[in-house]
């Protein structure tokens, strides 16, 4: 019963296959019986199967068929570009119009009259020398039309003077009337416009030897031989100079670090520039340039303004003398810097009082740090406070003493004197030191007559 299942089965498909085969050979033999003719060379190999071109009675779809293989031309079609995209039937009608096919294998079905072509159409058309340039001279038998250079450089790169070195665009100075109508340069479209005394120079003076790529565009590629600063300002002339004439220059001083002001506005630039760069960048403070002139030899430091201005070194500027050990407050105000700085070293100015006022009064018997008693108001406005600034109390008699009566020694380094009454009063012993020398046990200090009773 299986056996017989398959067999019937075989056979099926055996006689569906015969069928099939008797069918295409009928299909083919009928496409062939109808074929207006054979196809062209290029179309041959399409001749057995007749759908790649052609849908059964709807002969609208035949242009849509040949634009999916021939895809350059349907894109030229879209983009409005080349023949196939500019001319109106071209770019409209249906392919069939203009081409044919089913005429014999040799058949040129393109049918261009080169004669009569509108190169108008085209993406280059036409003008001037190039209108009655025959076809051949650009389009050679071996590259499609639609592939033809367009460029001036690949039609007349053998004619190039210029050897390439001006690139390939030719018509930035040749036109198509012919290669020597030069037309004018327009030079404002580099990075180099000609502006001022340069619009009239001519073209070899810079491009030497019809050389115009790489060609230096900083003034000191042309003027380094006149550049009288010698390289001491660097290379930005300018800055300071003009595109009409070098003179006379000008630069805006302000706009640096350092702008001029008083005596620097008469300066002349190589005063203070003098070397050659990297070393034009110069330092801002004044010791940099007026280190030889500096009469305090570098010992005040660089900040020379905080004394001086800079119209001229004799005008002195107000000198804050808050910001020093030394603060200048009541007669020392008013007095001339002259007076305690008498050299031009003003940091190793000596602070003590004696320094400037020789002790002719106490001649040293009370030290030298006169500020203990006095103040810069006045030599006679003294003030010293024996009983809360030292150890030995004023009572008594002692109070109204001259400070000279106890200090006797003079030019001494340091104020000490013994506090027991022996150290003074040795020579007014009556009893010869036989009641030894606590004379404070019997005496007071309102006086030796008035004595206390021993105790």
């Amino acid at each position: 019963m299986f056996r017989r299942a398959v067999t019937v089965a075989f056979a099926i498909a055996a006689s569906l296959a015969v069928a099939a085969h008797w069918a295409a050979r009928s299909q083919n033999l009928f496409e062939k019986l109808v074929m207006p003719g054979p196809l062209i060379e290029g179309h041959a190999k399409l001749e057995q199967d007749c759908v790649k071109c052609h849908v059964p009675f709807a002969r609208e779809s035949q242009t849509r068929l040949c634009l999916a293989c021939h895809k350059d031309i349907a894109a030229d079609r879209q983009a409005r570009r080349r023949f196939h995209g500019h001319q109106t039937e071209a770019a409209n009608r249906d392919c069939r119009f203009c081409h044919t096919d089913h005429k014999g294998r040799n058949v040129d079905i393109v049918q261009l009259d080169r004669e009569t072509f509108d190169h108008t159409v085209t993406n280059f058309q036409l003008k001037a020398a190039h209108a009655s340039v025959a076809c051949d001279k650009c389009h050679v038998q071996s590259v499609k039309f639609r592939n033809t250079p367009q460029l001036c450089f690949d039609c007349h790169k053998t004619n190039d003077r210029h050897k390439g070195a001006l690139g390939q665009k030719c018509d930035g100075c040749h036109n198509e009337a012919g290669w020597t109508q030069v037309k004018t340069f327009d030079h404002k479209a580099t990075k180099f416009p000609l502006l001022g005394a340069h619009a009239g120079v001519a073209c070899a003076v810079c491009h030497a030897g019809e050389r115009y790529s790489g060609v230096a565009t900083a003034c000191l590629g042309c003027h380094q031989i006149q550049d009288v600063h010698a390289g001491r300002f660097g290379a930005k002339c300018e800055s300071c100079h003009g595109d009409t004439k070098w003179k006379p220059a000008r630069f805006n001083h302000d706009r640096t670090k350092f702008p001029l002001r008083g005596g620097h506005v008469k300066v002349k630039c190589e005063g203070c520039h003098t070397g050659a760069p990297p070393d034009n960048k110069l330092a801002t403070d004044c010791a940099s340039c007026h280190k030889k002139n500096d009469p305090h030899k570098g010992r005040l430091g660089s900040r020379c303004e905080q004394c001086h201005q800079d119209s001229g070194w004799r005008r002195t500027a107000a000198f804050d003398h808050e910001l020093t050990r030394f603060p200048l407050i009541g007669r020392h105000a008013v007095v001339p810097c002259e007076e305690c700085h008498r050299s031009a070293s003003y940091k190793d100015t000596p602070l003590a009082c004696a320094s400037c006022h020789k002790d002719q009064h106490h001649q040293g018997r009370l030290g030298k740090d006169c500020a203990l008693c006095h103040n810069p108001n006045g030599w006679a406005r003294w003030r010293f406070d024996h009983d809360a600034q030292t150890k030995y109390p004023l009572t008594g008699a002692h109070r109204g003493l001259d400070c000279h009566a106890c200090h006797t020694a003079k030019n001494v380094e340091k104020v000490t004197l013994q506090s027991g009454c022996y150290g003074c009063h040795r020579s007014d012993d009556v009893h010869q030191g036989s009641f030894g020398r606590t004379c404070e046990r019997c005496h007071a200090t309102d006086s030796f007559k008035r004595g206390a009773r021993p105790r």
